[in-house]
């Protein structure tokens, strides 16, 4: 992997797994490792059709038009892209809307944009739901987002691209650099200067 060869990885999952967290601390180890970096926002939190149980089948088209659209832009801008979750599973919110039917025709898309992730890391729920006063506090919702996550990750996400941890996991603590290497190769010596940079994306 090289500067000119921009790579990416996304952190997947239902909601409340510490993907936000997980994601900003993977940047700071990439920039701590001598590379500049890239990290997308969750974009559903911006979705002006509607979060959470009541989301229609549009509002989550809107969800994985604004993912990829949000890639497209930051692809090239650093050395490492790292994504707040991905299509896939943002296509799961979008299947449980429709109740595993695809009205837009989106799949194929969504196949081939599942390839375009270098690395995938996915975060379980083994933690408890917590109110941020914007996702949904309901366990039976996540348990359904679960539910078709474990059918379809495995349907568009190689195993070879897979790292699974346990949200509990995602803590101060935790040492991203064997994931650096990963995903940017054993030559990679992380370095304990400062980050070349991390650009973070909020809202336009």
């Amino acid at each position: 992997m090289t500067p000119t060869t921009p790579a990416k990885i996304a952190f997947i999952g239902s909601h409340s797994v510490r993907k936000t967290n997980a994601v900003h601390s993977f940047a700071g180890a990439v920039g701590r490792s001598g590379h500049s970096v890239e990290v997308g926002r969750e974009v559903v939190r911006f979705n002006p059709l509607g979060i959470n149980e009541g989301a229609t089948a549009e509002a989550q088209l809107w969800v994985l038009m604004q993912q990829i659209q949000q890639e497209l832009e930051l692809r090239n801008r650093a050395d490492v892209l790292v994504t707040d979750r991905a299509v896939v599973d943002n296509f799961a919110y979008f299947l449980r809307v429709t109740e595993g039917n695809d009205p837009f025709a989106v799949e194929p898309l969504i196949r081939q944009w599942s390839k375009t992730y270098d690395l995938y890391v996915r975060l379980l729920p083994d933690i408890a739901l917590q109110a941020d006063g914007v996702r949904s506090t309901s366990d039976s919702f996540r348990d359904e987002i679960e539910s078709i996550l474990n059918r379809i990750v495995p349907e568009y996400v190689s195993s070879d691209d897979l790292i699974t941890l346990r949200a509990s996991e995602i803590t101060e603590a935790f040492d991203w650099d064997a994931i650096v290497a990963r995903l940017l190769g054993p030559s990679i010596t992380p370095k304990t200067g400062p980050a070349r940079y991390v650009r973070l994306r909020t809202s336009r």
